[in-house]
């Protein structure tokens, strides 16, 4: 802040009250006695008469200056403290930004009592000393016209000085409709005022005009010289006001409201960094305030947005990036999330690059889906991908990892069921662990039928001594092995249908004759089909395993954990 900006911060409000005033004096009333027929001379010779004009005007000058700068003093004292660098407590904010916002209309209640005091003390005294009601009429009606558009001229002027000079300073985070114990003028308000101001002051005005000639005057072609000459006088004054009120209301109102166009042009382009500079602590301040606090909104969700992409993309690649070419199998898999990120997981692990052997397939569903279920997915991952490259049967590997997980969650309510298996391609036999999740489905093309591998046991990190017991089913060349999570079968149409797992076998069974890659493409194409219009509400995900003949296998590749 410099010297100059100091200086005007603390004294543009009262400078501004002052030049409405002056402008009222030196500018209205000017012309408006001008227009009219002079006293007559000896009013001014009364000694009580002359000595009120005198000191009148300037008195008033002096008591609303003062007024103003006992009122202004926490302002000054504050604005002051910050120039010189001083420490400013929150009270001392508080007791200033209120005092600003007020000071408008602290303003222009001592403006009109004073010009409401003019009109008293000059009716009055004109009164007292029977200088003629013409005169007095004068008198009383010129100060009070002059008195209503002064005031109106003041609080849009010092209202601007607020806006443009004042509250870029004192309200740089804005929150003006926030501060307590303030008065609020609404747009509504303003626009009455206007039209009051512009419209229906001037018309009161020049009817009692009318009314006060037209009753003093009996020679009409003197009544309408000086009609002529106050009416035009009248009229260019009222025209001067109203060009200014107008000038004031439309740039208090279309400072604003840039400010928010501007915002939400950023917003529109991405740019969430321009914020909305706050100056009323009306609607519109109001409405910036909320656009400022939306655009801190999209800017935290655009940030979550980056790092959930990234999250995903780390998510995905733990996800198997081909699938592996095993002799006697041919295998295909896919998981696609709800979210960014999901529960899901499916893996590979423990074959061969040559795809000669066994290899381990995997398939885990945490409960609920997001971040806390990606998170358990991919320590559930890690935990089995190190204790399957030990030895150990398979039931020994879920356990050992379930104790882990177990450990990890505690009472957190977080778990994940498990379908763990170990299949043989070329001795044709496979073993399995079930861990809560769903039974892995067996489709047998030669007999039309459908089996499934079953298993009782506690889902992964629900209980640190569960026990897991190892199954073994003997499977033959043409079956299909089907490995899938909720998400399948408990997906709904717009009709509230579940896809259920007759609708899925049927589909199965249609496209039995299909590798394993195009079942699980023509599953996951029925399913959108099936959902649509709808989203995905779970994460799905399917592992296809057509089991075929021995044959030998060269120059095969594959992924190995």
């Amino acid at each position: 802040m410099t010297k100059i900006q100091h200086w005007h911060l603390k004294n543009d409000m009262l400078s501004a009250n002052l030049l409405a005033n002056l402008i009222a004096v030196t500018f209205f009333q000017m012309l408006m006695f001008r227009a009219e027929p002079e006293p007559p001379e000896y009013v001014w010779q009364i000694p009580v008469i002359d000595f009120i004009d005198i000191i009148f005007t300037p008195g008033a000058f002096i008591f609303v200056t003062v007024m103003t700068l006992i009122y202004e003093r926490p302002i000054r004292s504050y604005l002051n403290s910050r120039y010189d660098g001083k420490t400013t407590t929150k009270e001392m904010e508080n007791i200033a930004q209120r005092k600003i916002l007020n000071e408008p209309f602290v303003a222009i209640g001592l403006d009109l009592s004073m010009w409401v005091l003019s009109a008293v003390v000059y009716g009055g005294i004109f009164w007292l000393y029977d200088i003629g009601s013409f005169w007095i009429q004068r008198s009383f009606f010129v100060s009070l016209s002059t008195g209503l558009i002064t005031v109106t001229l003041a609080f849009f002027l010092m209202e601007h000085v607020l806006q443009k000079r004042l509250a870029p300073h004192i309200f740089p985070e804005g929150g003006l409709y926030s501060i307590s114990k303030t008065l609020r003028i609404r747009i509504r308000t303003r626009l009455v005022a206007l039209f009051f101001g512009c419209n229906l002051v001037p018309l009161f005005s020049i009817l009692h005009i009318i009314q006060r000639i037209t009753s003093t005057n009996d020679d009409p072609l003197t009544t309408i010289d000086i009609l002529r000459a106050l009416i035009i006088t009248n009229s260019l004054i009222f025209i001067g006001t109203g060009v200014c009120l107008t000038m004031l209301v439309n740039r208090n109102l279309t400072l604003p409201f840039g400010e928010i166009i501007q915002s939400l042009r950023g917003v529109r382009k991405g740019n969430f960094d321009k914020k909305v500079q706050v100056t009323t602590n009306d609607e519109i301040g109001y409405t910036g305030d909320v656009i400022n606090e939306m655009t801190e909104g999209l800017k935290e969700r655009d940030r979550m947005r980056q790092s959930l992409g990234l999250a995903m993309d780390v998510q995905q690649h733990l996800l198997p990036q081909s699938d592996p070419k095993i002799e006697g199998l041919d295998i295909a898999g896919k998981s696609i999330y709800c979210e960014e990120t999901g529960g899901d997981y499916y893996d590979y692990l423990g074959f061969e690059k040559n795809g000669r052997g066994k290899i381990k397939v995997v398939v885990g569903d945490v409960s609920d889906h997001g971040i806390p279920s990606a998170l358990l997915m991919t320590t559930a991952r890690a935990f089995l991908r190190q204790r399957a490259s030990k030895p150990g049967k398979i039931n020994q590997i879920v356990a050992d990892v379930n104790r882990q997980i177990s450990r990890d969650v505690e009472e957190s309510g977080q778990f994940m069921t498990l379908f763990f298996c170990e299949i043989d391609g070329h001795k044709k036999f496979i073993r399995w662990v079930n861990a809560g999740h769903d039974p892995a489905i067996i489709y047998d093309p030669k007999n039309n039928d459908f089996d499934e591998l079953a298993g009782h046991a506690l889902p992964l990190g629900v209980s640190e001594k569960a026990a897991y017991q190892e199954y073994q089913y003997k499977i033959q060349p043409g079956q299909i092995i089907l490995i899938g999570t909720d998400g399948i079968w408990e997906s709904q149409n717009a009709q509230h249908q579940m896809f259920g797992k007759k609708r899925f076998k049927d589909y199965i069974r249609a496209h039995a004759q299909e590798s394993a890659k195009d079942i699980l493409h023509s599953v996951i194409a029925r399913l959108d089909e099936f959902r649509y219009p709808l989203e995905k509400e779970d994460d799905v995900t399917l592992v296809v395993i057509k089991v075929e003949a021995c044959r030998c296998l060269s120059n095969t590749q594959g992924n190995a954990s």
